[in-house]
Order: C-alpha cells, then sequence, then structure tokens
C-alpha cells in the first residue's frame, strides 16, 4: 500500500474521528485542524516506512544537524560532557542532553562576547616547532635561477592579451641530493705525439683544478667527520670505497694533520686573549698519547738498566682544559702533554699584559693545580669540599646533614643572583648579606668538633672537616672583598 491509499485510508478514518471529537472540540474547525494533525503524522509515517528512513536521519533532514558534543579529552568540556552523560545517556532521559546543548550554547555566546574567556587554542596537526621546512632553513642550498624562455618584463599576456607581464617575487622549491663525504672529479688530459720526432703534447689542466690532490675543503670535512661526529677513520674508509671514492685511513690521518697544522695560529691566538681575562677555571685529566707511550716504553727501558724499579722521568700524560672569561666571551683552551694543569696555567699567565689586575683562578684543591700563586687570586671549588660530606653521608648522618644544609643555602644565594643578573659588586655584597652569616656559624660549627673531641682528626669526618678549614680562605673567596 502506497502513502496517497494510506492517506486516503486514514482521511475516511477521520470523518469518524470527527463526530468523536465534536463532543469535546467547541467547533467543527477546530475538529477540522486536528484532522490536518493527524493526517500529517499518518503521511509522515507512510513517507519515512517507504523510504526506510529512521527517525534521526529524518529530524536531521529537518532541522540540520545540533551541536558538535564536546570530546571528553577536552579539558574545558570534561564538567559538560559528565554532567551530559550521567544525566541523560545513562539513564535514558533526553533532559541531560538538553542541558549540555543550553551549557554549550551559554559556553558559546560567553566566549563570543569576549569578557572572561580566553580564546580556544585549535586541535589536530602537528606541533608548533616541528613538521616541515620552509625553504629559509635551507641556508647552505646552491641556488640555481629558473627563467622564462618565452616571456619576458613588459610583454603582453599571452592569455587575454590586455594586460602586460610584472615580476613577482619568485618562487622556490627545493630538491635533496646525496654524495659520498668526499667526491672526486677525474681530469683527462689530451695527449698528441708527432709521428716524426715523437714528441709528446699533453693539455693543460684546467685552472679551478688547483695544484694539490686534496682540497682545503676535503681536508675540512675529513676533520669534521673525525673530530666532530666521532666517525673512524676505517669506517669512512669502507664507505668511501663503496661509493667508488676510495681513500686509505692513513691518507685521511695525513689530511687531518695537515688541517691541525694549520689551527696552530688561531691557537696561538686565542692563547694570547686569554691571557688577559679575569676568570680562569682549570683542570686536568688522564689521556692517552700514543707518541708518549712509545716513549714510556725507552724510559722505562733505561731505568731497568740502570737497576731501578721505576723511572725517575716524568711519564704521566694529561690534557688540561682552561675555560677563561673574557669579557663577554668565553675561550676554552685545551693542551696535551706531560704537564700539569699548574704548569700549563703559568705558561698562559707569561702572555698576560703588565698592569693588569690579577685573575682568579679557581680549581680544586690539588698540588697539580698550583702556580705561581703571588701573581693570581686562587679560589678553590666549594662544590668539592661539599664532596667530602656527601661521601660520607650514609656513614655519619647527623654530621654531614649540618655541612650539606648550610652549603645548598649558599648554592640557592648564588642561583639567586644569577637568576636577577646581578654585577660583580652587587653579587659580593649580596653573598655578604645572606652567605656570609651561614658561613660563619659553619666555620664555628667544624670547630667546635674539634675542640669538644666530638670527631677523631684522623677519621674520614675528621679529614673532610680538615680540608675545609685548611682550604676555609680560597673556598669562601664568593663572600671577601678582594
Amino acid at each position: 500500500m502506497t502513502a496517497p491509499e494510506q492517506m486516503r485510508l486514514s482521511a475516511a478514518e477521520g470523518e469518524a474521528i470527527i463526530a468523536r471529537l465534536s463532543v469535546y472540540a467547541p467547533s467543527r474547525s477546530d475538529c477540522e485542524i486536528c484532522i490536518q494533525v493527524i493526517r500529517l503524522y499518518f503521511w509522515f509515517t507512510a513517507v519515512v516506512e517507504e523510504a526506510k528512513l529512521s527517525i534521526k536521519k529524518l529530524r536531521t533532514l529537518l532541522f540540520g544537524r545540533g551541536p558538535k558534543r564536546p570530546k571528553p579529552s577536552d579539558p574545558g568540556s570534561s564538567s559538560v560532557c559528565d554532567s551530559a552523560r550521567g544525566e541523560g545517556e545513562a539513564t535514558g532521559d533526553a533532559s541531560g542532553q538538553q542541558e549540555a546543548a543550553e551549557t554549550s550554547e551559554a559556553a558559546g555566546s560567553a566566549s563570543g562576547s569576549g569578557e572572561s574567556e580566553p580564546a580556544s587554542q585549535p586541535k589536530g596537526g602537528h606541533r608548533r616547532g616541528t613538521g616541515r621546512l620552509g625553504a629559509d632553513a635551507y641556508e647552505g642550498a646552491e641556488r640555481v635561477e629558473c627563467r622564462h624562455e618565452e616571456l619576458a618584463v613588459g610583454q603582453r599576456c599571452p592569455v587575454c592579451g590586455q594586460g602586460t607581464l610584472y615580476e613577482l617575487p619568485p618562487g622556490r622549491q627545493i630538491r635533496l641530493d646525496g654524495h659520498a663525504l668526499l667526491s672526486a672529479l677525474r681530469y683527462e688530459l689530451q695527449k698528441l705525439r708527432c709521428s716524426a720526432c715523437g714528441q709528446i703534447f699533453t693539455a693543460l689542466l684546467a685552472e679551478e683544478a688547483g695544484e694539490e690532490k686534496y682540497s682545503p675543503r676535503a681536508r675540512a670535512v675529513l676533520a669534521v667527520s673525525r673530530c666532530y661526529l666521532g666517525v673512524p677513520l676505517y669506517r669512512l674508509q669502507g664507505y668511501q670505497a663503496m661509493l667508488g671514492v676510495p681513500v686509505p685511513d692513513s691518507t685521511q690521518w695525513d689530511q687531518i694533520e695537515k688541517v691541525g697544522d694549520c689551527s696552530y695560529p688561531v691557537f696561538a691566538y686565542l692563547e694570547r686573549l686569554a691571557a688577559q681575562g679575569d676568570l680562569i677555571h682549570q683542570d686536568d685529566t688522564s689521556v692517552r698519547i700514543l707518541s708518549l707511550m712509545a716513549e714510556n716504553l725507552r724510559i722505562q727501558a733505561q731505568a731497568e738498566a740502570l737497576g731501578l724499579s721505576r723511572p725517575t722521568e716524568r711519564t704521566g700524560m694529561f690534557t688540561t682544559g682552561l675555560v677563561v672569561q673574557v669579557g663577554e666571551h668565553t675561550i676554552c683552551l685545551y693542551d696535551s702533554g706531560r704537564d700539569h694543569a699548574g704548569e700549563n696555567l703559568q705558561s698562559l699567565l707569561l702572555q698576560r699584559q703588565a698592569g693588569l689586575d690579577k685573575p682568579l683562578v679557581m680549581s680544586d684543591a690539588l698540588s697539580r693545580n698550583e702556580a705561581k700563586e703571588n701573581e693570581l687570586i686562587r679560589c678553590h671549588c666549594l662544590a668539592h669540599g661539599r664532596r667530602q660530606f656527601s661521601d660520607l653521608e650514609d656513614v655519619f648522618p647527623v654530621e654531614c646533614e649540618v655541612v650539606i644544609d648550610a652549603l645548598k643555602q649558599v648554592f640557592d644565594h648564588d642561583d639567586e643572583a644569577r637568576e636577577q643578573q646581578l654585577d660583580p659588586a652587587a653579587r659580593l655584597a649580596y653573598h655578604q648579606a645572606f652567605s656570609g652569616p651561614i658561613m660563619d656559624g659553619l666555620k664555628q660549627w667544624l670547630q667546635k668538633q674539634f675542640d669538644d673531641r666530638l670527631v677523631e682528626p684522623n677519621s674520614s669526618l675528621g679529614k673532610a672537616i680538615t680540608y675545609l678549614q685548611t682550604h676555609w680562605v680560597t673556598l669562601t673567596r664568593f663572600s671577601m672583598a678582594a
């Protein structure tokens, strides 16, 4: 049965309903209105059944889609989701959904007014700072201009024929290519030979080829790959052989050494600048140098030939790091050999200009760091003194906690001075006002441990206390006027 037949049937039945409704309706017109509503209802029901539409789809067709339900992951709308779910979805009641819709509309109107709610951040997509790189990021890319072959500025437009062409900023496209760390260029020189005298005439090499087989750029690439990227020479040898440009590891070493020889003037100039610095940090560590290791074997053999158990000459190998503050710049120098940090520091100070103030030199209290102390102001690292107690914290928790807590407050004061970006004079006054009383109290406490015989001087804790007392002046330079 089609929809019109159902409508006729419903209309016939509606006439019988009119008689029944006349008892309750005041007039016939009111009854006819009821009949029209009933007919409309039956017509919609028939259409929906014939078209196989659901009520939800029909509601969407008639009234459109409602406001989007906020996602549970949105922290700003979590309360709305919870209320809608708890009152509407969980119980099957439509009132919860209605309240959620009204709440979302109210929130939208409030955000539209721009009084208190900030604008919501866009969702989706990649995070800021990630994703594709723009063409401006490729600063080292080679630039190639692509120009029109048939068009030029000032010509008539080939499409409309009315306007003239003018130039815009060029478009940009990036193309990436790959090649070996070292690439080779083979020049084939033409040779001619006289049939009578046998003289051979060889073509001249292009001027851009240069005189040396390895260009300065090739040597720099080898030095960067070894010293910056950390690529072993034998791996680079295998990689270059795979790409058809073989470079033996011994050859790589020779070319890298030439780069090192070129850097000596730069290192010497940095040394002269660093010698004029105001603050110097020094320290050294052990290192293995093949040439010195071979020399040690010879020294040991000579000592054994003389009947000595150990050689009298120095056999140690050290790398000294000197970090120097020169104005607003920081210079880092490294020197490897048999000299200690103090000897390398003294060599640096020999280049210092006369008349300058004594530099501040920061180091630990080892004797190998000592130089001519009358030419500098020695400062010892307070963190090394703290380490003496942090290593014993499990054995002497009560005593070590006193020292560690006191030094923690001093370190916090120094961090605060750095955050405020105080100049040296203001920083000194800050430490004198806040760190000075703490260090004075700590000094009295340390002395009381020995005076009251609470700590044995020869014990590990006593040696830690003695370390602080022995170097108290150099450990507290940060709160003492020069």
